[in-house]
């Protein structure tokens, strides 16, 4: 079986557990990593038994992909790096900094036919995964993402930080160019945003009710969505999904729905049931970093691609435009 060669830049959290899975990935020849922190890169080399590299540049000459997991502002320099040099790229959220920068880097991998993934984690969060094939022209969805806060991440703002990951869900159900945003804001603790909401109004009709919060005493990570004839519902944290459908008779209670009786009457009589959809047990992080190998393997197209990503950070950065123009001074 082909293997690819990889590496990783970026060896802090997050980098030093995609250096776990992609290590252990029956479809990843892993090469080793870079920091610019030498003593950081080589006590995670020295953990994992693979190669500290002494510059990015030389690990990029070994190697046909690469996953960054440095910091956000980074993105930008490295991806074209390494698209440069013919490497393949996996990259944490957000693609980039900036909406023209990401353009550049979508350009860029399109013209030398190369792989871009965006780690958009929560497209592969189990839950996610169990109630995608209910999703249906989605009318109305409520996401709630409150964290306890943590100093990591908030060299960017809310929006970027946390909201991100409900932006791009929402984008990739509704399916629908965005018509109109609204949206506000506040910084308590940190120089940036640290609590946002938004209100996005699409052209089929559809909207979102986008709360984000990195200052909250418990953590919640909620989405409802609401569509003709059914009611669903993420636990992000928990990892359950719930259905309700409203269905027309009770030949279409399936195994493992529950039937809460019928509303209405006569010949407008319908019933409600439920169903807990059944969860595989995977983890997101080392699902995701393996379909990044095997698109690359396969030459598929990678299932978050650099243009979703580019569209998710359009859409947080119209919003935090949007938050900055409605501060009160």
């Amino acid at each position: 079986m082909q293997k690819i060669k990889i590496g990783v830049i970026g060896t802090g959290h997050l980098g030093k557990l995609h250096t776990n899975f992609l290590s252990k990935s029956e479809f990843a020849e892993f090469i080793g990593v870079y920091d610019s922190d030498a003593d950081l890169a080589n006590s995670v080399a020295t953990e994992f038994g693979t190669k500290s590299y002494e510059s990015f540049d030389k690990l990029l000459d070994e190697i046909d992909a690469v996953s960054v997991a440095a910091t956000t502002s980074a993105h930008y320099k490295l991806m074209k790096e390494a698209l440069e040099k013919n490497v393949h790229v996996f990259v944490e959220k957000p693609i980039t900094s900036k909406a023209k920068e990401a353009e550049e880097i979508v350009a860029l991998a399109e013209s030398k036919n190369l792989k871009i993934q965006v780690g958009h984690i929560e497209r592969f969060n189990p839950a996610v995964l169990a109630i995608a094939k209910y999703i249906d022209n989605p009318t109305f969805i409520q996401t709630d993402r409150l964290a306890q806060f943590s100093t990591r991440g908030t060299d960017v703002a809310v929006v970027l930080d946390l909201m991100i990951h409900d932006i791009d869900l929402i984008l990739s159900f509704v399916k629908s160019p965005v018509k109109e945003i609204k949206a506000n804001g506040v910084a308590v603790v940190s120089e940036t945003y640290d609590i946002a909401n938004a209100r996005i109004e699409f052209e089929n009709g559809a909207v979102a009710n986008v709360t984000a919060s990195r200052i909250s005493q418990k953590k919640m990570r909620k989405m409802r969505i609401f569509q003709k004839d059914a009611y669903l519902s993420l636990d992000f944290t928990t990892g359950t999904p719930e259905v309700y459908r409203i269905v027309g008779d009770k030949s279409e209670l399936a195994e493992g729905h529950i039937s809460f009786g019928s509303m209405g009457t006569g010949t407008r009589k319908k019933n409600l049931i439920y169903l807990q959809p059944e969860i595989e047990e995977i983890n997101a992080l080392q699902y995701e970093l393996d379909l990044f190998l095997k698109c690359i393997i396969n030459k598929e197209n990678p299932t978050v691609s650099g243009k979703d990503g580019l569209e998710a950070l359009r859409v947080a950065r119209i919003i935090e435009s949007i938050i900055e123009e409605n501060q009160i001074t």
